[in-house]
């Protein structure tokens, strides 16, 4: 495609899967660490069992959710939404990141999308972050052990509202997977933090919400079904998902996509399963053929195996008045994107938890705006899925086994 540079990379020679420590106190002392034998998502799966029966079940697991959609009737009245904007930081004045915007956008889908459930945020825990974090870093957020260097690659200052909203924002990601997988379709009002690794955070991320969330979802349903979770990250924030590239770059069971300006931040980026770079000053006709073409690639790489949950992160930075976008889109193009997406995932029956991820508008209520045209979406996507025909394998077979937990015995 004239103008477009599509990159795309298989994970060759990639360093080997690291078996991570349990933290003490949040679960059994189960080692994961460099591994010979089974399958990385088998020792997640077996490390989440162990965690579970060590806490005393899951109660706000995957059938779970399922089961309490169920006793309100077959179908939800209302799409699911998790918010974390009450733990606000404590930020300089004069900062570049655009913190208003999430109380602004929980307001505005109060006001204009009342057909949305809003739920504030549970915190994830660090059992939880541990499926996709080290040990030695979800300590250092927890007690503010971050060096000075570290809270400069994020970009905010530590404190402990930094530290529980990071959870919380990993934990609206788990509810709205949770949702999805139950009803087809939620969303975090916030979530999207792409650039945070296992080991270290950065570019305003401290945990990487999607690859804990699509982790844990995983393990919960080979729990639940003794069955495989295939996951497919859709990243189209105007900057490179790097952080969750690597978290997963020795997985077959997520395939990530990525579509950014080649010129962005990150300046090293990783290699997705699927990456689109685009030159700046992209603008609408350009970049829409360039997501049909990924999309068409990443269901042809799949072939008969699709994935059976998706996480989208939906960026109003490719906006054209974006501060940090260096992109040219409008917000006819953005909407236009998001429909479809959530229409390629619907055809397909691809659950979707999706993310507001990145937006910096020269003016916070451009963002917002933008941020609810995708939410409004998301909401038309979701009563298409509110119909039995519609169900995916994955939504099938939750509502079945929640079916079977809830009949008398």
């Amino acid at each position: 495609m004239p103008g477009v540079d599509m990159a795309q990379s298989r994970r060759i020679g990639r360093r080997p899967w690291r078996r991570r420590q349990a933290i003490t106190g949040c679960c059994p002392p189960l080692a994961l660490s460099r591994r010979i034998g089974p399958p990385p998502w088998r020792l997640r799966h077996a490390w989440v069992e162990a965690r579970c029966r060590g806490i005393g079940g899951c109660p706000q697991g995957l059938v779970a959710t399922a089961s309490a959609s169920l006793s309100h009737g077959r179908q939800s009245a209302l799409m699911q939404a998790f918010h974390s904007d009450h733990f606000v930081l404590p930020l300089p004045a004069g900062h570049r990141f655009p913190m208003p915007k999430y109380r602004l956008l929980r307001e505005a889908v109060a006001r204009d999308l009342p057909q949305l459930r809003v739920h504030e945020a549970p915190p994830a825990s660090d059992g939880e972050l541990a499926l996709a974090h080290t040990p030695a870093w979800i300590q250092a957020v927890a007690e503010g052990l971050l060096t000075p260097a570290q809270q400069r690659e994020i970009g905010f200052p530590w404190s402990p509202r930094m530290a529980e909203r990071a959870r919380r924002s990993v934990g609206a990601t788990i509810a709205a997977a949770r949702a999805a997988l139950a009803e087809g379709v939620a969303a975090n009002l916030a979530g999207g933090t792409h650039h945070a690794y296992a080991d270290r955070g950065g570019g305003w991320c401290v945990f990487n919400d999607t690859a804990v969330a699509a982790r844990l979802m995983q393990a919960e349903w080979h729990r639940a079904r003794r069955a495989l979770l295939r996951v497919i990250v859709i990243d189209l924030d105007v900057h490179q998902g790097n952080g969750t590239a690597a978290i997963f770059a020795d997985d077959p069971t997520v395939f990530t996509l990525s579509l950014h300006g080649a010129h962005n931040y990150p300046a090293r980026k990783e290699a997705s399963d699927l990456d689109i770079a685009l030159p700046d000053g992209c603008g609408d006709a350009d970049y829409l053929a360039a997501l049909d073409a990924a999309l068409g690639q990443a269901w042809a790489r799949h072939g008969q195996a699709m994935p059976a949950l998706a996480f989208y992160l939906a960026g109003a930075d490719p906006h054209e008045d974006d501060r940090l976008g260096r992109l040219r889109l409008s917000a006819d193009a953005l909407a236009e994107r998001d429909r479809r997406v959530f229409d390629a995932l619907h055809e397909r029956g691809i659950p979707v938890a999706v993310s507001m991820a990145g937006g910096y508008g020269r003016e916070v209520a451009t963002t917002v705006a933008i941020h609810a045209r995708t939410l409004a979406q998301a909401l038309a996507s979701w009563r298409r899925w509110q119909h039995p025909s519609r169900a995916s394998p994955a939504v099938g077979a939750l509502r079945g086994a929640a079916a079977v937990e809830q009949s008398p015995r």
